[in-house]
């Protein structure tokens, strides 16, 4: 199974898909400081004040509140992906990941107006806080319900499943290795 995280649906499902299963079991990508900072790094462009979290400029005790929202996130997509509620427990979790980076906007009036947003704790609370966020927008939003895990039986990366034709996570990572397989055996 291929280390490289698997990234471009939602940031939620990208941060639940960094502890991929390879053939000893789960792997946490982002399992350590250098780790989180290569996936923030990946994640540029989605992500605010990313070169806070840098590697060498974080240890690996300070990602715990990057850590709690993924297992929050992870057991409330697992709840729906089940038909079942999301439970209080991971709502508190996420809720409170969003309170410990409070969001306050102000308006910046240069050469260009614009309207800016800030969050305060320390650059991993203010990651957490914007993670938990992107999160509960997913949760509450109408791809909720098109969260699926791909069908290869070794993956349990997921997608967010808007085309019906969509079975795996990627044709490159999982289709076309599936579609082998199922050739070799049909004309074996």
């Amino acid at each position: 199974m291929d280390l490289i995280p698997f990234i471009g649906e939602p940031l939620a499902l990208d941060l639940i898909n960094t502890r991929p299963l390879t053939g000893e079991g789960h792997v946490d990508l982002i399992g350590d400081a250098n780790g989180l900072a290569m996936w923030v790094e990946q994640q540029a462009g989605r992500l605010p004040e990313t070169s806070l979290c840098r590697a060498g400029t974080l240890s690996d005790e300070e990602l715990a509140p990057v850590h709690a929202v993924r297992d929050h996130v992870a057991s409330a997509v697992r709840s729906l992906m089940d038909g079942g509620e999301v439970s209080p427990a991971d709502i508190a979790g996420l809720n409170a990941a969003m309170a410990a980076a409070p969001v306050t906007r102000q308006l910046d009036w240069g050469e260009a107006p614009s309207l800016k947003t800030h969050r305060t704790g320390t650059p991993v609370v203010r990651l957490a806080g914007f993670l938990a966020e992107d999160a509960a927008l997913l949760l509450t939003g109408p791809d909720a319900r098109l969260i699926r895990k791909c069908e290869a039986d070794d993956c349990v990366m997921l997608f967010v499943g808007n085309n019906a034709r969509r079975r795996w996570c990627s044709a490159g990572r999982c289709g076309n290795r599936i579609r082998v397989q199922r050739y070799y055996q049909r004309n074996k």
